[in-house]
């Protein structure tokens, strides 16, 4: 608990015991044509208005973040977003945890980031602080935190506030406090931020949930070096090799992103259930690309190059797979 004023905090209300189905949403309210950061954020705003016309269900936390809370069932996705990649990634401009969960029925609560602080600004932390004292995460059955890169750094960090929660983050950085990271230095300038106080250790933050699933390609070695720092009893390392730079992405474009954030919200994620997941590499075309060039890398099985390079050259053409294919038959033919 913080002994942090919450005057200026917005504290939210859990669902009631019956939630009534959800309206569609004016159509009017189109966050795909805004044409700058600030106008989408103020899109959301009237999107927030919408959801809850007396207390309003978006919150500006400080210059850099906001969040949209939208009331369903008793269950929770708190989700944490950059607007850049919203935008980028979302057909409607609307966060990616908004969506799934309103097509679901459950409440989400996504909190959105302008510039990549971490979410380690002082009106985070109070706005969860002001949650925790409120125990609006009390009223919810099953709450799940989901984020990826610096998104799932905060999904770690500020389960904390969310007792028994579960949480599902996809490559996510444990801290950047040089003294304990400083062999990462992919993000030099956040650096400077604030990782010590408040929900800063993301590992740590993890020790009052039920579960926590960390997702990360073992072939990128500071992915794996942060995924590390995360081992604990309750907490499930997920290897995805050859997904390439973008992991969630690529776990969007498998199918089985969704169903990873469903079975992790009803408490039926398992390592066996995303292996069966990761079963559709075979026919994804830039897995298959990646592995027959690691393959080709290694020369000792050109046999091996040879039927993946086969396999990946039926469902997309490459000068680069027919470079390893050349290569390997070279090899088979001495």
């Amino acid at each position: 608990m913080s002994d942090h004023d919450h005057d200026d905090v917005q504290l939210l209300d859990a669902p009631a015991d019956r939630v009534m189905p959800q309206e569609p949403l004016a159509p009017e309210i189109n966050l795909a044509s805004a044409k700058t950061d600030s106008e989408w954020l103020a899109r959301l705003d009237e999107l927030g208005d919408e959801l809850d016309p007396d207390a309003g269900g978006f919150t500006p936390l400080g210059q850099h973040h906001a969040a949209l809370y939208s009331d369903g069932s008793d269950t929770l996705l708190v989700s944490f977003e950059s607007i850049a990649t919203i935008r980028e990634r979302q057909p409607d401009h609307r966060p990616m945890g908004f969506t799934h969960a309103r097509a679901r029925g459950w409440s989400s609560l996504s909190v959105v980031a302008r510039q990549p602080r971490w979410f380690r600004d002082t009106e985070i932390c109070d706005y969860f602080d002001a949650q925790i004292d409120a125990g609006f995460f009390d009223g919810f059955r099953r709450v799940l935190f989901y984020g990826e890169g610096m998104c799932g750094y905060a999904a770690c960090a500020y389960s904390l506030a969310a007792a028994g929660a579960t949480v599902l983050a996809i490559a996510p950085q444990a801290t950047l406090d040089p003294a304990i990271a400083g062999w990462d230095r992919r993000f030099m300038d956040a650096r400077r931020l604030d990782f010590r106080s408040r929900f800063g250790f993301a590992p740590a933050m993890l020790d009052g949930g039920r579960n926590a699933f960390i997702v990360h390609d073992p072939a990128r070695k500071l992915d794996l070096m942060h995924a590390t720092l995360f081992r604990r009893p309750f907490v499930t390392l997920l290897r995805s090799p050859d997904l390439g730079r973008d992991t969630a992405v690529a776990l969007a474009r498998l199918g089985a992103l969704a169903p990873m954030i469903d079975a992790a919200a009803e408490g039926k994620l398992t390592p066996l259930l995303f292996h069966r997941l990761m079963r559709a590499r075979r026919e994804d075309a830039p897995y298959l690309e990646r592995l027959t060039r690691r393959c080709a890398r290694l020369s000792r099985h050109p046999a091996l190059t040879l039927a993946a390079a086969h396999h990946a050259l039926a469902r997309s053409d490459s000068r680069k797979l027919r470079k390893c294919q050349s290569k390997a038959e070279k090899q088979l033919s001495r």
